[in-house]
């Protein structure tokens, strides 16, 4: 999940990092008394889940509250790449005598977090490491052991930053890192990190992403912070099918059945979760097929969070078929999901054996659910069929190309 900038920052300042004075409103008028008790000139920033803000006016620049509340109530009413934002972040325009980036991003190949740091800040870290690549320093470290502040020191000492500013960005980056674990964190990045005229660092934007299974261990943080438990937080507002999905993985503690996603394909997925889920959702479109969601399944889900998921992609417009596929053998219980899927199809009406194109579930009791489906007459396919070949005959049931 995704946290506004104002969220980011208040995540920042609770790991001990320096931020400006901001204030966060959803009003016009609330604004202006922000910016008064700020004293001096102001940035008035739109709060969206969405990049883009300064081109598309989302970001003006007060000299006082007066100028400040109209600013604000342009920008309350501005559209930003579909969406509308929260509030506005008033925030003081700082002496800034140079920009840093800092950021610690979840590397999936590596399986570690990594520290990016770099003296060039406030452009986009790709661009940066691109024309110049010296000045960023890269750094993986456990997110098991406890963080070492020499890892911070060599990340950052290895772009050039020596003497005071490497002294005291060291403690910066090293929360930032310990941020990033203890929240669960897959994106804590700061940009720019500003050096003030008083050689002071402060941050003076933030960009924060939460593992979505996380969540409940962070409830308390959430709440804090105002959000709810029904927002998805992608990077755009959630439609009424994915929220439904949300509610579909509330009803019962047993399982998953979550990152519930909307597209406009005709073939819906009830696929395995993790990154199975992610190659199965590619192997159908490589196969000329047209996904109409994206999920996850499995942690041993009860029949009945089996059943409500696959009732919402059934009941999708322009869904024809279900594929239900994991990738790999787990713990799930094939029996458990056959019984869900079938039941869904039947309360809803449909033949299940016309409604399921495939179901390719290597897993626990699968012999016991490969005797439900054969009672229902659903094609399914044993760990033997590649899930590659288990999607194109999939696609090629919906094109009515048959198997």
């Amino acid at each position: 999940m995704r946290f506004y900038e104002y969220e980011a920052r208040e995540i920042v300042r609770r790991a001990g990092i320096p931020v400006t004075d901001f204030g966060f409103t959803r009003d016009a008028r609330e604004a202006a008394t922000i910016a008064e008790r700020i004293g001096g000139p102001v940035v008035i920033k739109s709060q969206v889940l969405t990049g883009g803000r300064m081109k598309a006016g989302g970001v003006k620049f007060a000299d006082g509250p007066q100028e400040a509340e109209a600013h604000a109530r342009d920008i309350l009413a501005l559209e930003i790449g579909g969406h509308m934002p929260r509030g506005v972040l008033v925030d003081p325009r700082a002496d800034v005598a140079q920009e840093y980036y800092a950021g610690v991003v979840w590397d999936g190949a590596a399986k570690q977090p990594v520290i990016i740091f770099s003296p060039v800040g406030g452009i986009d870290i790709e661009q940066v490491a691109e024309e110049q690549p010296d000045k960023v320093g890269r750094r993986h470290f456990s997110n098991v052991l406890p963080f070492s502040e020499f890892a911070a020191k060599e990340v950052i000492a290895a772009t050039g930053v020596s003497g005071g500013d490497l002294n005291r960005l060291v403690p910066i980056v090293a929360k930032l890192a310990r941020l990033f674990v203890e929240y669960d964190m897959t994106l804590a990045e700061i940009n720019p990190l500003g050096r003030l005229a008083d050689g002071s660092f402060v941050a003076l934007d933030a960009h924060m992403d939460m593992e979505n299974e996380a969540r409940g261990r962070h409830r308390k943080l959430l709440h804090e912070l105002g959000v709810g438990d029904e927002e998805t937080r992608q990077a755009r507002e959630a439609t009424p099918f994915e929220l439904a999905g949300e509610a579909v993985d509330a009803q019962d503690h047993r399982g998953v059945a979550g990152n519930v996603t909307e597209f406009d394909g005709n073939l819906g997925l009830v696929i395995g979760a993790g990154g199975g889920s992610l190659t199965l959702f590619d192997a159908v479109r490589a196969h000329g097929g047209r996904p109409a969601n994206y999920c996850e399944i499995g942690g041993n889900p009860s029949v009945a969070k089996a059943c409500g998921l696959a009732k919402l992609v059934l009941q999708k417009p322009g869904v024809d078929k279900i594929a239900v596929m994991m990738s790999i053998v787990s713990n799930t219980r094939v029996d458990i999901v056959a019984r869900g899927v079938i039941k869904a199809c039947l309360e809803l009406g449909y033949d299940p054996a016309e409604k399921i194109a495939i179901f390719r579930i290597p897993g626990a009791w699968e012999e016991e659910g490969f005797k439900i489906l054969e009672r229902y007459g659903v094609e399914y396919a044993d760990r033997s069929v590649s899930m590659h070949e288990a999607a194109r005959r999939a696609v090629a049931k919906i094109q009515g190309a048959g198997a």
